[in-house]
């Protein structure tokens, strides 16, 4: 029998469930032992934002994917048994799993003692709609003259610059809503910038000093 792959939503209080059966039908028995089980995660996960969960058929193999992002973070894992409710079993203990696995590493990287030192940040004041608008009407007639125009310094402050791995920039980066952070690379002692891409990954920048 060809099923086509149906999608179940569910919206919690605090984050959405998506249930997907391909090639298999998702019975309320199925739904609800899903959702049972995914509701332990909770225990182990903050900010959890979605989990989709991806039901599949193949021959005798019952396969479930379960995708859980929560901020930056997204976590996947994959079981097959010759059962679905048992596949469902294995998925969750695998993301119970990694999931144990990350916060191991978070706890590791705030216990470490890093080397920090202290950089000026200034922060700039941003020009009003206006004061754009009236920029773009001189360069348009070419009244500026080739002059830059100098935005006011409103604020003066301090900022930690640590000493960090590439695997605890990313994992920083992953945890803060940040567009970028300027680093001290461990590996090699220079200066580092790791900025978010618009495709979701992340770069780095090496300035030549």
């Amino acid at each position: 029998m060809n099923r086509k792959a149906k999608a179940l939503e569910f919206v919690d209080a605090e984050y959405n469930i998506k249930i997907t059966g391909r090639q298999v039908e998702i019975t309320d028995s199925m739904k609800d032992y899903a959702m049972e089980k995914i509701s332990k995660i909770e225990r182990f996960m903050n900010r959890i934002i979605d989990i989709n969960v991806v039901m599949d058929i193949q021959k005798i193999d019952h396969r479930v994917e379960i995708i859980l992002k929560a901020g930056h973070t997204k976590i996947t894992s994959q079981a097959s048994t010759q059962d679905m409710y048992a596949s469902i079993d294995k998925a969750v203990a695998k993301l119970e799993a990694q999931i144990r696995r990350y916060k191991s590493k978070i706890q590791d990287h705030h216990a470490k003692s890093l080397a920090i030192i202290d950089m000026n940040v200034n922060v700039l004041r941003r020009p009003t709609a206006e004061e754009e608008l009236e920029l773009e009407i001189e360069e348009e007639e070419g009244e500026l003259n080739g002059e830059e125009t100098v935005h006011e310094i409103v604020k003066q402050e301090k900022r930690p610059l640590k000493t960090l791995t590439y695997d605890e920039a990313v994992m920083k980066m992953e945890l803060s809503q940040d567009a970028f952070l300027i680093f001290k690379s461990e590996e090699d002692q220079k200066l580092k910038v790791i900025y978010r891409r618009q495709d979701g990954h992340y770069g780095i920048i090496e300035p030549n000093c």
